[in-house]
């Protein structure tokens, strides 16, 4: 079985910079990891959901589903994405195997000053603005990502503590 590292916050958290950060420390150790990242997967498959609440969970479950298959064949992922429902993380949790997740959060404050898609402004279909906001209850890992450390600390960070999970889980 592969590992699925579900790294999750809101938009502009840093999830795909400290993803692919992450992903290439993984690279040095091992090749069968891939990278998957939500905006790439929306067109991937087509981009035929929109964002409001409904399609988002579609689009959601469509990745959860996608990586238990992959690692059902040994390919370890990770994957970032808003993805903000229980039910897409409790789902993860019963149906993958070695699940991870990693919640990358981020003061509103902090992401409206960055607003890199200039989602904060408008609020239209925008999690944690106008759509309901279901914060991860129990990540395995949790980081602050508010600007007073870089994406490579945060994501030297994640990756001592994930060296922590796999010596507890090899004992």
């Amino acid at each position: 079985m592969g590992t699925v590292y579900w790294l999750t916050g809101l938009s502009g958290a840093g999830k795909t910079t400290i993803g692919k950060l992450l992903f290439g420390r993984f690279r040095e150790e091992k090749a069968n990891i891939l990278f998957l990242d939500g905006d790439t997967l929306r067109e991937v498959f087509g981009n035929d959901l929109g964002y409001g609440k409904e399609d988002r969970l579609r689009c959601a479950m469509r990745y959860s589903r996608l990586c238990r298959l992959l690692s059902e064949q040994g390919q370890d992922v990770i994957i970032c994405t808003i993805s903000m429902f229980h039910e897409v993380r409790e789902w993860n949790r019963e149906n993958i195997a070695d699940y991870k997740e990693i919640y990358i959060e981020v003061p509103m404050e902090v992401l409206e000053q960055r607003n890199q898609k200039n989602l904060y402004k408008d609020g239209n279909n925008v999690v944690g603005v106008d759509l309901n906001l279901e914060l991860p209850e129990h990540p395995d890992i949790a980081v602050v990502n508010d600007g007073k450390l870089s994406p490579q600390e945060i994501a030297d960070k994640i990756w001592d503590l994930l060296k922590e999970f796999k010596e507890k889980d090899d004992d």
